[in-house]
């Protein structure tokens, strides 16, 4: 498949008084076309800057030290402001946490589609208006004239979030990074908007980074997984493969802590510790102080290997399994 997005050896680092944060120090992946990749971690693992150094919305005192970003062929790593302006919005979207971080509070929403859309094409307002209720109608929101000629406070967070997906799908980009596009919505209208964004890429061939710290919610929506940990990833594989039968302690460890991967009655799995302060990292492997499975060996740090159809970065990857059971 030809690959939309091909993330390598990318490190984004922060220079602050008190030290280099290493956010992001060495993330490899890729996406196809047509295709849905989760990336997966606690808040603080370096998701977010991953997603955003792509677009590149990193702003001093961070910077990308290293590393490629190619966007169909096209390097974006330390890319000029002016080639990220004719690329975002149009061939590359962003779908953010907070809708109002998309929409502006004081335009109406018709207004806000409609310069996405004239800020790339040289369409007419009718036909650029057409396109954007068509939007709405496709992420299901009723009477989309009349949604159209609403301000953003005049729709619920679940609306809103609907009309930031909509805006991001108008230009039909070839790229969406969704940085936890519904973890402020309940169960009902999570799951809706997830079976949404699905056939909206399926139907238009956009490829997609999924991000989030929630594993169930990527279960049952993306089709290959990045787990990370503390600014690197640990394992990656196949969705089924990554959470039927995990092989990374961390990945064990998230997994078990999911109230829906338990048997009733069963206590849940938990991690002991705290993600490591990235101004002071352990020495070795990252995850060695909270591991159940950690041996001499972690001292070292362990490098991303291929194993059993997946990559992982870990020394004991079958003995975490073991523990947990």
């Amino acid at each position: 498949m030809t690959k939309v997005l091909d993330v390598s050896g990318l490190k984004t680092h922060f220079f602050t008084r008190a030290g280099v944060v290493k956010a992001v120090d060495g993330v490899d992946f890729s996406v196809s076309k047509g295709e849905i990749m989760g990336l997966v971690g606690e808040s603080g693992s370096g998701k977010s800057i991953t997603g955003f150094s792509v677009l590149g919305l990193i702003d001093p005192p961070g910077r990308i030290v290293d590393g490629s970003i190619k966007f169909n062929g096209q390097e974006l790593a330390n890319a000029g402001e002016e080639q990220f302006q004719r690329l975002r919005g149009n061939r590359i979207s962003m779908i953010f946490q907070d809708p109002m971080m998309t929409l502006n509070p004081v335009l109406r929403v018709d207004t806000q589609m409609i310069e996405a859309i004239l800020a790339h094409e040289n369409v007419t307002r009718q036909a650029a208006w057409e396109r954007s209720r068509d939007a709405l109608g496709l992420v299901g929101i009723p009477s989309p004239e009349e949604r159209l000629r609403a301000y953003p406070h005049q729709l619920s967070g679940g609306m809103r979030q609907r009309v930031a997906i909509a805006t991001a799908f108008l230009n039909q980009p070839d790229l969406i990074i969704a940085d936890e596009p519904t973890t402020a919505l309940d169960v009902t209208i999570q799951a809706q908007i997830i079976y949404e964004a699905q056939q909206l890429t399926k139907r238009t061939g956009t490829a997609m980074v999924w991000i989030t710290h929630d594993l169930a919610v990527v279960a049952g929506l993306v089709d290959r997984i990045s787990v990370m940990y503390a600014g690197r990833i640990v394992e990656q594989g196949g969705i089924d493969d990554v959470i039927d039968r995990p092989r990374h302690p961390y990945t064990v460890g998230l997994l078990g802590s999911v109230p829906t991967a338990n048997r009733r009655g069963k206590r849940l799995f938990q991690i002991e510790g705290m993600t490591p302060n990235v101004l002071d990292m352990p020495k070795g492997c990252a995850f060695g102080p909270r591991c159940h499975a950690r041996t001499e060996a972690c001292r070292e740090e362990p490098a991303i290997e291929d194993v059993d159809g997946r990559r992982l970065r870990c020394f004991n990857p079958q003995r975490q399994a073991e523990v947990v059971s």
